[in-house]
């Protein structure tokens, strides 16, 4: 069966994932402030929720990893206000 937090009505299917997006960085490490325009497009996120995966590919995340995604991966949507990506498993590089 699908895993999602508790408060989210969205289930993936198969190999699915739903990432919400961490914020983008407000300020340089030098201390700049980066104004809404030039704000790159977060990389990493927080699993929200998980397909059940194929048959013979079980799902290696789950609810509550962070993750590290491709720039352009997933598509954009908004659940309940918030801003979130639904992408393939494939599309996650890494858990940290």
């Amino acid at each position: 069966m699908a895993k999602t937090s508790t408060n989210v009505n969205v289930k993936p299917l198969a190999d699915r994932v739903l990432v919400e997006a961490a914020p983008a960085e407000t300020k340089t490490a030098g201390g700049l402030i980066i104004p809404d325009t030039a704000k790159e497009k977060p990389m990493k996120g927080k699993v929200i929720a998980v397909g059940n995966g194929k048959v013979d590919e079980p799902m290696t995340v789950k609810v509550g990893d962070t993750v590290l995604y491709g720039k352009y991966a997933g598509t954009e949507i908004q659940v309940d206000g918030k801003d979130m990506l639904i992408m393939r498993e494939s599309d996650i590089y890494a858990i940290i």
